[in-house]
């Protein structure tokens, strides 16, 4: 299966917030010359990361360590992945004077979230629905997207906006859940909820630098949505192992995260076409069965 890959020259990518999502773009982009600087929480996972070559400083409570502006000013691509909090987006207040007057930056990339969306009730949802989100999260987020915005509609710089769905991936999938016995079966009839694998995060990352489309939002998620409870047990067929019982709702409710919850208030399915019509992708994990069997096979 074919994928899309990156036909610009290799340039310099800044990454604020190294994290899951970011490194896998990384290592798409490194053998082809690329290099990768940007920055991290901790200066442990700063260190580690240099000893793979990426150059990184720490980046916590809106303050920089290092020479941060110096490589930033010399990035053709910037990818942002750090999250808003309740003061804000840490990155423009930070760093706002320095992205509006780059004259460099080729493409800009923003990780959102389609908590952005809000509830649906189970209905299809695409980029140009009404942004309605349920709670602050979604709330800070939709005001970041607006903020980012702000630089292609203020400056013309070339600003992307990604709304990811639910990321699994390596380490990070209901395979690691159900192997350290942490999976929950929980009943919601209806309740919808899509995925992406964090592979095709990169992918369609790759595909929008080699065709950027400046004020563009895209949702990134695969071909099929499902129930949380379905893909568990997929997930427990897969290693041979029984399900978990199975929670009614109203009994789960009382003992989730925060977090978690969050992820249970909002009910849709993310249509995906637009990263396929306007970037060319062709999804290597297009539902959740595929992506798990591969996972489970590592």
């Amino acid at each position: 299966m074919t994928e899309p890959t990156v036909a610009a020259p290799p340039g310099t990518l800044f990454c604020f917030g190294l994290g899951y999502s970011a490194l896998a773009l990384t290592r798409r982009l490194r053998p082809l010359g690329w290099r990768i600087a940007g920055t991290c929480r901790s200066g442990d996972a700063c260190a580690a990361l240099g000893a793979e070559g990426i150059d990184a400083w720490v980046f916590r409570e809106r303050t920089a360590t290092g020479g941060v502006r110096s490589v930033l000013a010399e990035a053709s691509h910037l990818l942002v992945s750090v999250p808003p909090d309740e003061a804000g987006d840490p990155v423009i207040d930070a760093f706002a004077h320095e992205i509006a007057h780059h004259e460099r930056l080729a493409w800009i990339g923003y990780l959102s979230t389609t908590g952005v969306y809000g509830d649906h009730g189970g209905a299809w949802v695409d980029e140009e629905t009404l942004l309605t989100p349920a709670g602050p999260r979604g709330a800070r987020r939709v005001a970041a997207e607006g903020l980012w915005l702000n630089f292609w509609d203020g400056h013309g710089m070339p600003v992307h906006i990604f709304r990811l769905a639910g990321i699994y991936g390596p380490g990070r999938s209901l395979l690691d859940q159900v192997r350290a016995g942490t999976a929950r079966r929980i009943a919601k009839p209806g309740h919808m909820f899509s995925r992406i694998h964090v592979d095709d995060i990169a992918a369609t990352l790759a595909a929008s630098i080699a065709r950027p489309h400046g004020g563009r939002a895209y949702n990134l998620a695969d071909d099929e949505p499902a129930e949380p409870r379905a893909v568990v047990e997929y997930a427990c067929e897969l290693l041979g192992v029984a399900p978990p019982p199975v929670v009614p709702w109203d009994e789960a409710k009382q003992t989730l995260s925060p977090m978690a919850l969050s992820f249970y208030d909002d009910n849709k399915r993310v249509w995906n076409n637009r990263i396929k019509s306007e970037l060319g992708v062709r999804l290597r994990y297009p539902t959740y069965r595929e992506g798990l069997r591969a996972l489970a096979a590592l």
